[in-house]
């Protein structure tokens, strides 16, 4: 198999664009790496595409490992053909491989085996030929054999019929029709094991869609409702065609001593060995998709999530809500570091609410506090009461915010909290964390397991290797998108940039406390284990603000510094102009870029994305995004009615629809049907991601159940 052909033509992209990159990853290189550094030789595929063909890569290479060890299987059985090693060479699918192989491979003892050792595999030869002029009773008494425990002609005539039936269902062009036609005509059924019980899965106790139109989330939802016992679930396969089908492959002319008997072996080897595998093998391909469908939305969601834009110049409270434990708070100065930390008790059961304002109060004076990040878990509503009542009675101005705090509670009885602060209880570091989020949510959000950060669906029923392994990569798209600042970025976000380990994040920040802060890029290359290879992969990545040379404070990549710095001066200007941002308009003095290119011995795209970098150095992606709504005042599900309009921000979107917090803590529904009416969607990523700001008119409320219907169509 030509692999780089093969991608080119999934991905729709040139041949020469896979080998390049393939040639990179096996020398070493990085996705975000290859998609920033080395655009010329990819020809610009963005990051999305690369780990698409990673993945594919990886799948192929496998695919072609596993022909070769079938191939030598079935060479050392000398059973190998010119015609079957060509179909199994090409072969696309490791499914496809595996039917091929299946007649060779060594089995446990069967009824086939069994007959076989009874010498009945002649008798069986005898039958499927279908030349016979006598009845098989005849041909069978030459196999009965005391010894061997076939004393009867109706013996020797069934242990023939299996083994008749397991060479059917070993037949891979059998087996592929079979599949194929499940698939397309196959009903998912689905039925309660108790129609009495309650419980989430209620519209799944009499459910059926065909399998070709069963939505993931509802694959997932059906595998979860079997998971708990609640449901019993079968594919309920086109029966008829299918033996039709075997009867009209197997059976070539009507014998009246052979006809029936083939018919029996075809329907017990449809049945007993052939359905349940094929239903086995649909159920996984359609989960498989599903997931992956369920983990290409939660990156979507988890990209739109670490890309907030940060909240920067303020020193922020954060706020962990509790009822019996109290509320812990924590103050955070503008670069993140704890000022102080309190707790206070104004929810139930000690409701102490003016101790509580007058506490905070004095902590808005004391530190100038102009903003109150509130955590939307347990007792969020209530503190938000206690919030907006006391901002009214202040004379500071001060807004608050409710923030997403999944995964707080999972980061702050972690060994990274522990060690950040020693010191705070477990609520003092949520608290922190809760105020940090706001401030820079990629720096804070990476030190949390991304699994744990609830943007998701049915994310604990996946594959939890393929969802870690995808999400991983999404925070490092994230991470070496923005760029981290080299002298401040803990050993959690220095671990997610190109070509830096766990252990070498760990190593920059022990250099940094015993050498003081990097001055410039080239000091990398004297941390433990940080060579050659690893510095070219992160040194772009990493920022230097106030150091020996402007560029390390932007994205322009070391081996371009020499390029860059003749850039300037062929333009009239010098490096130091990077530093008083004196280059705007620098692109439209660039002309004829082509030349220029040429003369500076640089490609034409890595030359526009370093005078794009000189115009704004580094430029952080995240301001384009859309700003958190700050409030000063509360809903309540009560006050809202039918059609009325707000502002609200998204804050998951799923197969289905999208959650908006209008700021009445309980998120509404957006059903897909209701985003736009503009054009036809097929899921909601489509026109909304996680953190847009959209408008939304109330449908319904349902204060009993707390479910509120809202419509993105005005």
């Amino acid at each position: 198999m030509d692999i780089a052909k093969v991608i080119a033509k999934e991905l729709e992209i040139k041949v020469s664009q896979v080998e390049a990159t393939v040639n990179l990853i096996d020398e070493g290189a990085t996705i975000p790496f290859i998609a920033r550094y080395r655009k010329e030789v990819t020809g610009s595929l963005n990051d999305e595409v690369l780990r698409d063909l990673y993945e594919r890569l990886n799948y192929l290479r496998n695919l072609e490992d596993r022909k070769e060890t079938v191939i030598a299987s079935i060479k050392e059985q000398e059973k190998l053909t010119p015609e079957l090693e060509e179909k199994i060479r090409e072969a696309m699918t490791l499914v496809s491989v595996e039917d091929l192989y299946r007649p060779y491979k060594q089995k446990k003892r069967t009824r086939a085996t069994i007959a076989k050792e009874k010498g009945l595999e002649g008798l069986s030869v005898i039958i499927y030929s279908q030349l016979t002029e006598h009845p098989v009773e005849e041909d069978a008494k030459a196999y009965l054999s005391e010894e061997k425990g076939v004393a009867t002609t109706e013996d020797a005539i069934a242990g023939a019929l299996d083994i008749i039936a397991e060479n059917i269902s070993d037949e891979a062009e059998y087996r592929t029709y079979i599949r194929d036609i499940t698939m397309k005509e196959g009903k998912l059924v689905t039925t309660a094991k108790d129609a009495e019980a309650k419980s989430v899965y209620e519209m799944y106790y009499d459910f059926e869609e065909p399998v070709s139109k069963a939505a993931g989330y509802r694959i997932l939802a059906i595998n979860r409702g079997e998971k708990e016992k609640y449901l019993s679930v079968k594919i309920v396969a086109p029966e008829d065609r299918i033996i039709g089908y075997l009867q009209k492959k197997i059976i070539l002319k009507e014998n009246p001593y052979t006809s029936d008997l083939l018919r029996t072996a075809i329907e017990d080897s449809y049945k007993r060995l052939i359905a349940g595998a094929i239903e086995r093998e649909i159920r996984s391909e359609i989960s498989d998709k599903a997931e992956d469908g369920a983990i290409t939305v939660f990156g979507k969601n988890l990209t739109q999530l670490l890309m907030q834009p940060p909240i920067t110049g303020q020193i922020v409270l954060g706020w962990d809500p509790a009822f019996r434990t109290g509320c812990k708070l924590a103050v955070v100065d503008e670069t993140g570091k704890v000022l102080d930390t309190v707790v206070v008790y104004p929810t139930e059961p000690q409701k102490k609410i003016a101790e509580a304002k007058k506490i905070v109060h004095n902590l808005i004076k004391k530190y100038n506090i102009t903003l109150i990040s509130l955590g939307n878990g347990t007792a969020s509503r209530e503190s938000e009461q206690v919030i907006v009542e006391l901002l009214k009675e202040i004379p500071e101005s001060v807004q608050y915010i409710i923030v997403n705090e999944a995964g707080a509670s999972v980061y702050s009885a972690s060994k990274l909290a522990t060690e950040e602060f020693p010191n705070f209880d477990v609520g003092q570091r949520s608290a922190a964390s809760i105020a940090r989020r706001l401030q820079d949510p990629l720096a804070e959000l990476v030190k949390i397991d991304p699994k744990s950060i609830g943007v998701g669906q049915y994310q604990h029923d996946m594959n939890q290797k393929k969802l870690g392994e995808a999400l991983t990569g999404v925070v490092e798209d994230c991470v070496n998108k923005v760029g981290v600042d080299l002298n401040t970025a803990s050993a959690s976000l220095l671990g997610y940039v190109s070509g830096i380990s766990k252990t070498i994040a760990k190593n920059i920040v022990d250099y940094r406390e015993e050498h003081g802060r990097f001055t410039n890029r080239k000091q990398l290359l004297k941390v433990s284990k940080l060579g050659p290879k690893a510095f070219e992969q992160c040194a772009g990545f990493m920022r230097i603000q106030d150091g020996d040379n402007p560029l390390d404070a932007t994205s322009v990549h070391p081996e371009s510094y020499e390029a860059a710095s003749n850039l300037l001066v062929k333009l009239g200007y010098t490096i130091t102009d990077i530093t008083n941002q004196g280059l705007i308009g620098l692109s439209v003095m660039a002309k004829n870029r082509a030349r220029l290119a040429a003369d500076l011995g640089l490609g034409e795209v890595t030359l526009d994305d370093i005078i794009k970098e000189l115009e704004k150095p580094a430029r952080d992606p995240r301001d384009e995004m859309p700003k958190p709504i700050l409030r000063t005042d509360v809903l309540e599900m009560e006050d809202l009615s039918e059609g009325m309009v707000l502002k609200g921000t998204v804050r998951n979107v799923i197969d289905f629809g999208a959650f908006v917090d209008i700021g009445v803590h309980q998120d509404g529904l957006v059903h897909i049907s209701q985003i736009t009416n503009k054009k036809f969607i097929k899921h909601p990523l489509e026109v909304v991601s996680v953190g847009d700001i959209v408008e939304v008119k109330v449908l319904s409320v349902d204060l009993d159940r707390k479910r509120i219907q809202l419509s993105m169509i005005l």
